[in-house]
């Protein structure tokens, strides 16, 4: 896919200090104003206050979503019960964007910003679970992420008085097939409502209490591609090619729980070997060659595109096909990334926070890549290992993927924390508003 440069330059503003468009005019964000002046800011002791009041609730509602998994483009239910939510918390909802995507609107009482905060809905499909499965099921976290949001949105709601700006909450549908991201972009969510950045969880292989921060690095995107050979000898010949296309890999997928454990720790290893990596799988069937991988960085698709063209010009009468743009990888801007590091460091200790210095070769193609394509944000890892567990329990696709519940509480005092201080940060210009 193509990314104008003016949606790179875009990832690459400074969440801190950029001239981005402003939302209070908008939304109409400065009625409710104390006599003699605004109320106090949003702070964490009040974020976290509410959290607790609304943990056994939050606990019920994820189990509730994890018994009734929903593929990718069927979460009619889910939908159904974060709409509900989140108009029982007063927000401005408006459902069926994009497929079953929600979206909902908290205004704040002060003049602010407007930012977004993304949450995905859908379950792993049976082929996508490590060792394949019977059926769809939440093994990637989504329920956690969703009900993440559901927590931020109400923690938010209670403080309305006190909170800046405007959050825009986006259920998203879809991620686990790469379409439900676009498919909220050209609704409109992100231009629409003058969307200034946008903010992401995701369950990760970490401790649980522990936030793996990425700025400057991300998720890979990903590739695939076929090479159709002829001739009365095309099966060996295909076999041979699959063989040589695969040894284009410079890392080898992960294969066993130790293997797992080596990428986490090479992943915050500055300067480590998933810094720039190709990780490639290649299958002969009969003439055809299929070719997927996954690179950091995101400009060596060209080079592996080259090289798998090379390999196939020695074969005569190769043909070799590519989609028109491998999906881009998931970039994290560094300053942003610094700047959450600091913030989460600050209100929930030094100990809650590592930094990743490395993309996961694992890890297929993750569409918040293209919402970073368009406004700058943060994408970060929420550890849900509990101790004592094996790797797979907290590593998604797996099929003993079981996440520490813990984890979704400490997610929402984090990301409501933080999304009152990024609303908080006024600018000046202009902005717009959100319709379907």
């Amino acid at each position: 896919m193509d990314r104008p440069t003016e949606h790179v330059l875009a990832r690459r503003t400074l969440l801190a200090g950029a001239a981005a468009l402003g939302a209070g005019a908008v939304w109409g964000t400065a009625h409710g104003a104390a006599a003699g002046g605004w109320p106090r800011p949003v702070d964490q002791a009040s974020v976290d206050a509410q959290a607790a009041r609304l943990s056994r609730g939050l606990i019920a509602l994820r189990r509730d979503i994890h018994r009734h998994p929903e593929a990718p483009g069927q979460e009619q239910r889910t939908a159904e019960l974060v709409t509900w939510r989140l108009r029982a918390a007063g927000l401005t909802v408006t459902t069926g964007v994009g497929g079953h995507g929600v979206v909902g609107v908290l205004r704040g009482s002060r003049p602010g910003r407007t930012v977004a905060y993304r949450a995905d809905m859908d379950a792993v499909p049976p082929k996508d679970i490590v060792g394949g499965g019977p059926a769809p099921a939440h093994l990637c976290g989504h329920d956690i992420h969703t009900t993440v949001a559901v927590g931020v949105a109400q923690v938010l709601a209670r403080l309305r008085r006190r909170l800046a700006g405007t959050v825009v909450f986006l259920f998203q549908p879809a991620e686990e097939s790469l379409s439900g991201a676009r498919a909220l972009i050209d609704a409109g969510v992100l231009e629409g409502a003058g969307v200034q950045e946008i903010h992401a969880l995701h369950c990760g292989p970490f401790p649980v209490g522990r936030f793996a921060v990425t700025g400057g690095f991300g998720m890979p995107g990903q590739d695939k591609g076929e090479v159709i050979l002829s001739g009365p000898d095309a099966s060996d010949a295909a076999a041979r090619l699959a063989a040589a296309v695969g040894g284009l890999a410079t890392v080898a997928l992960p294969q066993t729980p130790a293997d797992l454990e080596r990428i986490i720790d090479e992943a915050q290893t500055p300067d480590g070997p998933l810094t720039r990596f190709v990780a490639a799988r290649a299958v002969a069937q009969g003439p055809k060659v299929s070719v997927s991988y996954r690179c950091w960085p995101e400009e060596r698709y060209r080079e592996v595109r080259d090289a798998v063209r090379d390999l196939a010009a020695s074969y005569p009468g190769a043909e070799v096909r590519f989609p028109a743009e491998p999906f881009p990888a998931m970039i994290c801007p560094e300053p942003e990334g610094r700047v959450l590091a600091g913030h989460l460091r600050h209100t929930l200790g030094r100990d809650a926070v590592t930094r990743l210095h490395a993309a996961f070769p694992p890890f297929s193609g993750e569409d918040f890549a293209l919402y970073l394509a368009r406004v700058p944000g943060t994408y970060t890892f929420l550890g849900v290992r509990s101790p004592g567990t094996p790797i797979t329990t907290g590593y998604p696709h797996y099929p003993d993927f079981a996440p520490d519940e813990r984890a979704i509480g400490l997610g929402v005092r984090a990301m409501a924390g933080w999304l009152a201080q990024r609303t908080l940060e006024t600018q000046s210009g202009r902005g717009g508003s959100w319709r379907r």
